[in-house]
């Protein structure tokens, strides 16, 4: 019997860099595909973006051959497509720990390798920040050269523009990689796409393409691409009398195969020589060697566990805050034809997938764009649409000079819906949600509040769809709540009316949206000591329900408030405002989180290592009534 001789492993060899310009021509389809093979296995078992990554392969690879990092500057736009870069700089064998608490984190990071030379997890930051570097080399007289890895949706955001129209100004040497595949998390949309679907469904210019194509890899060397430019170039202005990036100083080539790595390393080299800023138009497919992630790409942008074997996940035990707002606005939308959907790019991630299939018409999708999202909504409004901009909480960050300056400086009748407000987990600290309402509560007109679970949820929404005496905005958590039943016919709210859940006197716990629970959780551990305390739903963050909570305080010994945001101008700093202006001086304690950037894991985990309990809630609460814990009655859950 004989055994089949296996090829040796040429990931197994890669330690860094020089590893991976090491590796033999003819074995480079080999070494993607077990790259290919090792994402699908580590990111089944701990979630994260599967799809960009397998579209990255052969680039990213070709990237390591053709440049020297640490010297060289990659920069991925996002970031969150830098999985493989990490397999290639000396991360492998920590893949597993990736999203992990302590583990890789999801996104570059300048702290966690000299290779990550620029760290992001939102769209459009790359050009700007490797010009910056490639300004800085100038000045400085060094000769490394500055890659800018991005996507094609990246060019939907406003701020990639601003950067493309200084660079030509501000040095000669720039390489740009536009990164085709026409998606971002959803379909990409807009002129930009359709642009670039031009120049690539062109069929004159595809067949010039390929025969270029074929000349330079038989060929090889700078006189051979040079030779294919100028004859690319002659008949692309044919074609396209005026070609966008040409026009902003870039020397434009491709579109060329992204997952054809000897053909990326030779364009590379020949880039590298050019003395004036260069882009190249590579097209790759989003999830390339998968099925499950080629199939369903907005699935597998970004997912949690899955089996390996069929791409299958584990079905969701309750709607998810997005869900019910997708299905809840466009139910409203069934009877009210002013209500219209507007989203950055995230349908699915934001459960406005739902509302687009019902009503299309009034569904906008504008792409990485937050800032326009924002305007585009307020010019709905002064028409008298109800626009509802569902943004996450840290993406609408991006927006906030519109917030300001034109909703609700005009007094607009913009609905905001801030998704993945509070700690988002895996994600870490790019898109934890922890600063909105610290940026939104002091800006006057703003009415704000937060459901501590679905069914409220719903009330909250319906209140929102009548609300028209100016701008209204909401925050909640990513995934799902309590598991409470959306309600079929919600009510309209008192716009700043607390909830009373528990009465008592010696202490007072005020929690905001999903903290009720935690603050309920508190409530049961001092009952145990024989403490007893009132607990409140606050529900608005804006205007406070400064009548309950004054009444409430002047009686109790202690005040403690619960809120997913930092504590800094959180929830817990507006309470103690109002005390302070009513002159009531009863203490406060607050449970937040903390005056520094989150790590990434998992959120009890993280809760617990920062003191977000009700345990840390007690231990401080009986502190302020100078009650030892020690000396207090003994409870399993304290």
């Amino acid at each position: 019997m004989t055994t089949k001789k296996t090829k040796p492993s040429a990931l197994d060899r890669i330690d860094g860099p020089a590893d991976v310009r090491a590796v033999p021509e003819e074995d480079l389809p080999f070494l993607a595909q077990e790259i290919r093979d090792e994402l699908v296995r580590a990111v089944s078992k701990t979630g994260g973006h599967l799809g960009p990554n397998l579209g990255v392969v052969e680039l990213t690879v070709a990237l390591h051959r053709a440049f020297d990092s640490p010297k060289d500057k990659i920069l991925f736009d996002v970031s969150h497509q830098g999985y493989v870069h990490k397999m290639l700089t000396g991360r492998r064998r920590d893949l597993d720990t990736i999203r992990q608490h302590g583990g890789l984190n999801g996104f570059l990071l300048r702290t966690e390798s000299e290779h990550d030379c620029y760290g992001a997890g939102h769209a459009g930051t790359a050009l700007s920040a490797g010009l910056g570097m490639a300004a800085a080399r100038d000045l400085r007289g060094s000769d490394e050269h500055v890659v800018v890895v991005a996507g094609d949706a990246a060019f939907t955001c406003g701020v990639s523009f601003e950067a493309l129209n200084n660079v030509a100004e501000t040095t000669k040497r720039f390489i740009v990689v536009l990164n085709d595949n026409e998606w971002s998390i959803s379909k990409n949309v807009g002129a930009v796409a359709s642009y670039l679907s031009k120049i690539t469904t062109n069929p004159a210019y595809a067949h010039l393409h390929e025969q270029a194509a074929k000349f330079i890899q038989a060929v090889g060397g700078r006189g051979a691409l040079a030779l294919a430019h100028k004859v690319e170039t002659g008949v692309k202005h044919m074609l396209l009398p005026s070609v966008i990036f040409e026009d902003l100083g870039f020397r434009y080539y491709g579109p060329i195969d992204g997952h054809d790595t000897a053909l990326l390393e030779r364009t590379f080299e020949f880039l590298k020589t050019q003395n004036e800023p260069v882009l190249l138009h590579i097209l790759t497919t989003k999830g390339k060697g998968y099925p499950p992630a080629m199939q369903q790409p907005d699935k597998f942008h970004g997912l949690g566990k899955f089996k390996p074997d069929t791409g299958e996940t584990e079905p969701a035990a309750a709607p998810t805050y997005s869900q019910i707002l997708g299905t809840k606005l466009a139910d409203f939308a069934d009877h009210n034809n002013r209500i219209v959907a507007i989203t950055a790019a995230m349908a699915g991630g934001t459960g406005l997938s739902i509302f687009e299939k019902r009503h299309p018409d009034r569904y906008h999708d504008v792409g990485i764009a937050e800032e326009h999202a924002a305007l585009f909504a307020s010019g709905l409004a002064t028409q008298g649409f109800k626009p509802f901009l569902t943004i996450y909480s840290t993406f609408m960050q991006r927006a906030y000079d519109m917030l300001i300056h034109d909703i609700a400086l005009q007094n607009l009748n913009v609905a905001l819906c801030m998704d993945r407000a509070g700690l988002s987990g895996d994600d870490g600290p790019t898109h934890h949600g922890l600063f909105d309402i610290g940026y939104l509560r002091h800006v006057p007109n703003f009415v704000f509040m937060q459901p501590k679970d679905e069914e409220e949820f719903t009330d909250m929404l319906w209140t929102m769809a009548n609300y028209r005496k100016g701008p209204i905005a909401i925050r909640y958590p990513r995934g799902a709540g309590t598991g409470a039943k959306p309600k079929e016919h919600p009510q309209i709210l008192e716009i700043g009316q607390s909830e009373v859940l528990r009465h008592g006197r010696r202490v007072l716990l005020l929690g905001l949206g999903n903290m009720v629970e935690m603050a309920e959780q508190t409530a049961d551990l001092l009952a145990a000591r024989g403490i007893d305390a009132a607990v409140i739903n606050a529900r608005w963050i804006k205007p406070l329900d400064t009548q309950t909570l004054e009444f409430f305080a002047r009686a109790a010994e202690v005040v403690c408030t619960f809120e997913d945001h930092v504590l800094h101008h959180g929830y817990g700093a507006a309470v103690m405002e109002a005390l302070g202006e009513a002159r009531i001086t009863t203490p406060v304690v607050r449970i937040g989180w903390p005056d520094q950037f989150v790590d990434h894991g998992k959120v009890d985990l993280l809760r617990e290592q920062h003191g977000v309990t009700a345990a840390a809630a007690v231990k401080k609460i009986l502190a302020e009534l100078k009650q030892e814990p020690a000396m207090a009655k003994s409870s399993p859950a304290a």
